[in-house]
């Protein structure tokens, strides 16, 4: 289990920022599949420092809650009139049964420490038709990261993290949340020069690096550097984003 209150909480807001431009193609994506009324209320679940919140508010006419266990993350989540950051966690929203219409999970899934709960707690909160955006990486799915070229132990290290689809679907099922036919694929980054996505790598704001041995991360950075030193501009790849949406229909 990974503690973002010890050291990642100090280095989150930068190693994992996300440009409005981003931002903006996950709220049309999210916009395509959730119910067509307006507001709507909207579950942010391990909101971390806020990053969606905000514009979850915004673009489904809120109110928005934020729910994160890390006291240390929400202190960072910027203030937003649309917005209530509370501290709690999957297996205990603490929200009242039938209250939202959606709710997002972009990658936390993983670092909840009972998923089927959380399914069942999930399922609690939402209205008849609400909407689990579970935005997650799966491990028969896993994508090919730029960044794991320098680190060889880290695609194995994310892969043990997550379950496959099937799994996933099948504690989605147990707990009457019902997938959609296909997993969706979204394309919302934009693409990073080689410098840029050094620089936003070097923050070690990711939680697999909390994972990997010390020697490893040294060489790996070190050679990352040196490769971003020669090439800066080099393009690196778009990996789109798998999304797995779920239909609270009883």
């Amino acid at each position: 289990m990974v503690d973002y209150d010890d050291r990642l909480h100090s280095v989150y807001a930068a190693g994992r920022a996300i440009g409005q431009e981003t931002i903006d193609a996950w709220m049309h994506a999210f916009a395509e599949v959730v119910p067509p009324q307006r507001p709507l209320t909207v579950l942010d679940l391990g909101s971390g420092t806020g990053r969606f919140t905000g514009a979850l508010a915004e673009t489904f006419g809120g109110p928005a809650y934020g729910v994160e266990p890390s006291a240390r993350m929400r202190e960072q989540a910027p203030a937003h009139p649309g917005v209530t950051y509370l501290e709690g966690s999957a297996e205990a929203i603490p929200m009242p049964d039938a209250s939202c219409d959606v709710a997002l999970l972009y990658l936390s899934f993983h670092h909840f420490t009972d998923q089927q709960q959380a399914f069942h707690e999930l399922h609690r909160v939402l209205r008849p038709g609400g909407v689990v955006l579970l935005r997650s990486q799966f491990a028969d799915r896993m994508p090919d990261l730029p960044w794991y070229r320098y680190f060889p132990s880290a695609r194995a290290v994310d892969a043990a993290m997550y379950r496959t689809v099937e799994e996933t679907e099948r504690l989605a099922r147990a707990a009457n949340l019902v997938p959609d036919d296909e997993v969706r694929v979204v394309e919302a980054e934009r693409q990073r020069t080689l410098e840029t996505l050094y620089e936003r790598m070097s923050t070690r704001a990711l939680s697999t690096f909390e994972h990997l041995p010390a020697d490893e991360m040294d060489a790996g950075f070190e050679q990352f550097r040196r490769d971003a030193v020669a090439d800066p501009d080099r393009p690196t790849p778009v990996i789109p984003a798998t999304v797995m949406v779920l239909r609270r229909v009883a």
